[in-house]
């Protein structure tokens, strides 16, 4: 929808519609600068003028006046005026210093990129978060907020209808959960930037924006489910994939992490496998108790890398041709295989109920937070190689007792856990002698 342009005042104000997605713009048609933004839940008054410097164009700046639904369009118009005023004199009408530009306050000329830049090194990798988590907030400023990089980051503070205008856009063209997602990571950078430069507006830029409706997906798969999705994961082409999934399932490890798995986090004495970047970063480290179940299928996926990519598995459990060394695109097509990624993280949380385990016991196998005061006593090594081994064999068995053997393509799964000497029927496993797995 171009721009309307009417004479504003309380009656075409309240006729305007809300819009039914996006923003639309209203122009008064009397004072130049002065217009109405309507968006999904509000209309609010907004100027619009360009800063000047040494009688050449600095910058384009838009300023919110006030909500149409708290102000007339009276004192709305006084206000517009007086704000134009001082933008044709070159200074921000919302500068906290009186009759001192924008651009000689300390800090205001910080671009976006420099602020992420200190972020990015001052906060992030100081406190040793994951480099997943670096690379999505990285995702969020440099690719979808490209356009801003190199503009004042004080500009976006004064002008959230700007940002809340983008909001709308990624949620419209990247989906409600990265537009939420980058909004976040905004909203983080300028709050850290800020404390550095108290010259910027306290009012962080990402408030205005009308936040998408988040809903926890529920993709888990209950017990009637494991049958078929075995066999879909039994007719995968790559076998070291069929292993990651397998694992993913048994553990309830995030696929980030698993990935960077290498092969001296294994420890088979112990039946431990050492996280060492989950989400969170190295602070969170954790072990995670192995199953009979986790230590066949480990078994069989040190064996596959070595035959598939020999130079890569020795440093990594799951080694691939990519830019990393190891696996990094856990995706597959959803007529394949229908379950994978975060989906068997919440399928183990699913039946790990299923099993008795308790919600304390699941967190700590999944390295959850837990809340609480009591929480801070429970010392989780001193439950790692008996209490929790327990509870971890108990969920793989009721996933491996609801395979079955009546299905389809049942023989596929047979040769697939065969060397495994798996009984899919009773879910009894003969244990390897660790001699053996160590020297797998």
């Amino acid at each position: 929808m171009g721009d309307l342009r009417i004479t504003l005042n309380e009656k075409s104000v309240a006729r305007l519609s809300l819009a039914p997605s996006g923003q639309y713009k209203v122009r008064d048609a009397d004072l130049k600068g002065f217009y109405v933004l309507v968006g999904k839940r509000r209309r609010t008054f907004m100027v619009q003028g360009d800063l000047r410097a040494a009688g050449k164009r600095a910058s384009s700046i838009k300023v919110s006046v006030g909500d149409a639904e708290q102000m007339s369009v009276r004192e709305a118009r006084a206000t517009a005026m007086s704000y134009l005023a001082e933008i044709s004199r070159g200074r921000h009408p919302k500068a906290k210093i009186e009759e001192a530009p924008v651009v000689s306050l300390p800090g205001v000329d910080v671009t976006l990129r420099q602020a992420w830049q200190r972020y990015r090194e001052g906060h992030m990798i100081r406190k040793g978060l994951s480099e997943n988590t670096i690379r999505n907030y990285g995702y969020h400023v440099q690719c979808l907020f490209a356009e801003w990089l190199d503009e004042p980051i004080i500009e976006l503070a004064n002008d959230p209808a700007k940002v809340a205008e983008v909001h709308d856009r990624i949620s419209k063209d990247n989906g409600p959960y990265q537009a939420n997602g980058s909004m976040r990571t905004l909203r983080a950078v300028y709050n850290f930037i800020r404390k550095k430069h108290r010259a910027l507006p306290a009012y962080n830029p990402v408030d205005g924006v009308d936040w998408n409706r988040e809903v926890r997906r529920d993709t888990g798969m209950g017990q009637a489910d494991l049958a078929g999705w075995f066999g879909e994961l039994a007719a995968l082409d790559n076998p070291l994939r069929r292993e990651f999934h397998l694992l993913t399932l048994l553990s309830g490890c995030r696929p980030a992490a698993l990935k960077e798995v290498q092969p001296q986090h294994l420890d088979f004495r112990r039946r431990v496998l050492h996280i060492a970047k989950p989400k969170g970063g190295a602070k969170r480290a954790f072990d995670i108790p192995l199953s009979r179940q986790m230590v066949q299928s480990l078994v069989r996926t040190l064996r596959l890398g070595r035959a598939m990519h020999p130079e890569l598995a020795q440093e990594w459990l799951f080694p691939a041709f990519s830019s990393s060394g190891h696996l990094s695109e856990q995706k597959e097509d959803r007529a394949e295989l229908s379950k994978w990624g975060n989906d068997l993280r919440q399928s183990y949380r699913t039946l790990a109920t299923v099993a008795g385990v308790s919600d304390v016991d699941a967190k700590l196998l999944m390295n959850h937070a837990i809340q609480g005061v009591n929480s801070g006593y429970i010392t989780r090594h001193k439950l790692l190689e008996d209490h929790l081994r327990g509870q971890q064999q108990a969920i793989s068995d009721v996933i491996f007792a609801n395979v079955g053997d009546g299905m389809e393509r049942t023989h596929a799964i047979c040769r697939w856990l065969a060397g495994s000497r798996i009984c899919l029927r009773h879910t009894m496993i003969d244990v390897v002698p660790v001699e053996e797995l160590q020297a797998a």
